[in-house]
């Protein structure tokens, strides 16, 4: 099919790539310059493992990136990927989406040889879909036949490429039955269970789905400061409670939160979409208010050890929000070199990908090769991203001034590190 891509950000570029890699003639649409030249020449503008891989593979033959959207006028199927930033309320921004459909709308005008269909894969909230993207499109172009389509994206940084091509679901959101058709042949390639549903259902089920997953995350967290009280081993308990197969072992992990472009804006969205209807959002606003508080709690143990942190050098290991990707929105490393910071001590930073992006929030910061060099003559040490080269350190620790080592994501194996729930 032809297929044309608005927005070549994370979650765009990552389906265009794949979407090119399972045969079909993908154009990703961007307003940034820089970006698409740099499509265009097979580099990705995100760290992506394998991403740089599959865009040498097609770009230029079946994958291309334009500043243009004439693509729309000859493309099958059009997918919306622009971001939902949050407005300070929590709720998401929806200018972005409103751009797209407008974009869309004038496209059509102008001519259309297929019988289109919108997918919207950007997390909106329950009926963006319905009343923002179709009522903008047909607002224009009442006599097209556009067909709308809710598709929401379950893709993992750092182990998106794996998602796309092995997902334990895909969501199809639309009661148009020629919708519904395309959007499977779409991706017949792919062995995954179906679920059809209405658009506004499939936003539903994307917002409902990171919300729970972090609230396992805080309820972890939540258990895990009462066990550090009682010395007991969180990690211990979690292994015994995921072993319930209603409850699995994923998303126990206690230790400093939970960060990224998806499960803060979502909660916070939800929430606020909550309040809206008159309800109180008392579970999510715990969620929120637990992952807010567990990096205060690393800085806590580190100046318990220190007394005082004013001058002292803290190595922070870590920079991304999660291993496997150079994404820092919402890194839990990022109220940690604050703390840092008003306490007046001196953050020395390493991470393996997330360097150049800190910089752009932190530019004069320490910022180190290594984790070698970031710990020699290091007072402390925080580790915030469980990245598997961490896990592999042990005499690079003796490098430090003091050996006060504190990991907040359960991934060294050294004997003395204190965790932040354990």
């Amino acid at each position: 099919m032809n297929v044309t891509i608005i927005g070549g950000g994370y979650v765009g570029l990552v389906t265009g790539t794949c979407l090119a890699h399972l045969n079909h003639i993908v154009t990703i649409i961007d307003i940034d310059k820089t970006k698409v030249d740099a499509i265009n020449n097979a580099k990705s503008s995100i760290y992506e493992e394998g991403l740089d891989v599959l865009l040498k593979e097609h770009i230029g033959k079946n994958l291309k990136a334009s500043l243009e959207y004439s693509s729309i006028q000859t493309s099958d199927i059009v997918f919306i990927t622009v971001g939902t930033p949050p407005n300070p309320d929590g709720s998401s921004n929806l200018s972005y989406i409103r751009f797209a459909a407008e974009n869309i709308a004038k496209e059509y005008m102008i001519g259309h040889t297929q019988h289109p269909i919108v997918v919207i894969k950007s997390t909106v909230p329950p009926g963006t879909t319905e009343n923002i993207v179709r009522k903008t499109i047909h607002g224009s172009i009442p006599d097209v036949n556009v067909g709308y389509c809710m598709n929401p994206e379950f893709l993992r940084e750092g182990r998106a490429i794996f998602d796309f091509f092995e997902p334990d679901r895909i969501i199809i959101g639309s009661s148009d039955q020629v919708v519904i058709d395309k959007i499977k042949e779409l991706y017949e390639d792919l062995d995954a269970q179906i679920l059809v549903t209405g658009s506004t259902a499939a936003e539903m089920i994307k917002y409902t789905a990171n919300a729970f997953l972090a609230t396992k995350i805080s309820f972890s967290n939540e258990i895990g400061n009462l066990c550090k009280k009682l010395n007991v081993d969180v990690y211990e308990v979690m292994k015994g409670v995921g072993l319930d197969h209603r409850i699995s072992p994923f998303f126990l992990n206690a230790g400093a939160g939970f960060g990224g472009s998806c499960f803060p804006k979502d909660v916070s969205s939800l929430a606020s979409m909550i309040t809206q209807h008159d309800l109180d959002p008392v579970l999510l606003k715990a969620v929120l208010s637990i992952n807010s508080n567990q990096p205060e709690k690393m800085i806590l143990l580190l100046k318990n050890r220190l007394v005082s942190l004013n001058g002292k050098r803290i190595a922070v290991l870590g920079l991304a929000f999660k291993d496997n990707t150079d994404d820092i929105r919402e890194s839990r490393s990022i109220p940690v070199i604050e703390m840092l910071l008003s306490a007046s001590a001196v953050p020395v930073c390493y991470d393996p990908k997330a360097t150049k992006n800190m910089m752009q929030v932190f530019p004069d910061l320490i910022y180190c090769n290594s984790a070698k060099d970031a710990l020699k003559d290091a007072d402390g040490c925080l580790v915030m991203t469980e990245w598997q080269e961490f896990a592999e350190l042990d005499a690079e620790f003796s490098l430090m001034k003091n050996r006060i080592i504190i990991d907040g994501r359960h991934i060294l194996t050294i004997p003395d590190a204190e965790g932040v729930c354990w």
